[in-house]
């Protein structure tokens, strides 16, 4: 175990305050996540143990896999990672609803004939699909409407392999309501019982952009995370959040109010592992970000990512931290410091002592070393870390 200071000394993790949460887990801690991807989908599983309160602000930017077959075919944010998470902050007991987290789960075959995986698609609005045909009604009519409306808008020729449904009824609900995302996701939410709150960090249809320290930009998250492109072997010196053609502005793109009430109420404030720039960083970009976060005096975390992230070449300890800091910084102004903006960095064992040692040295942040990370493989154990978030509450 490992004793830090916040406003008084934890025990991490704190066996009375996992208990208490445990018991009543709709009284538990609000954690505020910005992330994306799916390196979060784990501890967020586990954490549904101890809380039903935790908030998630989601980068609608990715611009790989289905994701962006839809956002070409429809002109839209990304929903992928936001059905992932609603997914894996789903009540699975069979209290919940085991019948639609099934259907929006699925995925299509990836090596079917278009024209029968059209026919899938059909057999599901028609309500004949065995998937959608288990599922009572009203819900089962619910879905039909927005996947009715996916076919209403979707062009011809639209590639369905490896489509999700899930992602087809978002896109629906989507469509359907003024091309807006947070009226879906509530739907979504309250169809599976999602313990928590999952909302995409704005409700924009943008890119993410970097520059290299080479001095090349790159602009799509698809080129940056190098899962759908060769890895970039520069590293990258800032990012920035875009139109698809050109920088926009900081002050273009503004938090939602919603979004900032959410800060307002965190008791804590991850930034959990996943693709530094990608999944977290390109949360912390709009305008409003930085000045909230900044106002809300509570524990403010980071989890960096473990085994080796294709974002972060050439970056210590310290370069990912400044990294989070600087668009943070920026937005919230000159007097905000370091220690107002992230306040401990929590990491496994196996990183050198040096890294943490200079990171406090030159930030004023504190760093803890414990073991967090499963015997087994380079992955974090994420009930440990589940009950070490719970105990900083």
């Amino acid at each position: 175990m490992t004793t830090i200071r916040i406003e008084r000394d934890l025990r991490l993790p704190d066996d009375l305050r996992v208990a208490r949460a445990q018991s009543a887990p709709h009284l538990g801690p609000r954690i505020l996540f910005f992330s994306g991807g799916s390196a979060l989908n784990g501890i967020s599983r586990q954490l549904k143990r101890y809380s039903f309160n935790s908030m998630h602000l989601i980068t609608p930017f990715d611009s790989g896999g289905s994701s962006q077959i839809l956002r070409e075919a429809f002109d839209m944010p990304a929903v992928g990672d936001l059905r992932s998470r609603l997914m894996a902050l789903a009540d699975e007991s069979v209290l919940g609803q085991p019948d639609v987290y099934a259907l929006f789960s699925h995925r299509l075959p990836k090596t079917a004939p278009q024209q029968e995986l059209q026919a899938d698609v059909a057999r599901i609005i028609a309500g004949k699909h065995p998937l959608i045909s288990a599922i009572s009604q009203p819900m089962r009519q619910l879905i039909q409407t927005l996947m009715t409306s996916f076919a209403e808008h979707v062009p011809s020729g639209f590639d369905y392999r490896n489509a999700s449904i899930g992602n087809l009824i978002l896109a629906g609900g989507y469509l359907s309501n003024g091309r807006a995302l947070e009226p879906v996701l509530f739907l979504m939410s309250k169809m599976v019982d999602v313990r928590g709150t999952v909302r995409a960090v704005v409700d924009e249809n943008l890119h993410l952009g970097v520059d290299l320290a080479d001095g090349r930009r790159i602009i799509s998250q698809r080129l940056i995370s190098g899962k759908e492109a060769p890895p970039i072997d520069s590293p990258i010196a800032r990012c920035f959040l875009s139109d698809g053609a050109s920088e926009l502005s900081p002050d273009a793109v503004a938090l939602p109010k919603r979004n900032r009430r959410l800060i307002d109420q965190a008791d804590v404030i991850c930034y959990p592992p996943g693709s530094l720039y990608s999944s977290v960083i390109a949360n912390l970009l709009p305008a409003g970000v930085g000045k909230a976060i900044a106002k809300r005096p509570v524990p403010k975390v980071y989890l960096p990512s473990l085994g080796t992230d294709p974002e972060a070449l050439g970056h210590r300890l310290v370069d990912q931290v400044n990294a989070i800091l600087a668009p943070l910084r920026s937005d919230a102004g000159p007097e905000a410091k370091a220690t107002d903006l992230l306040t401990h960095v929590l990491c496994d064992e196996d990183l050198p002592e040096h890294q943490c040692t200079e990171l406090t040295e030159r930030t004023g942040i504190q760093c803890h070393r414990m073991p967090l990370r499963l015997a087994e493989e380079m992955k974090y154990d994420p009930d440990k870390i589940a009950r070490i978030l719970v105990s900083l509450d």
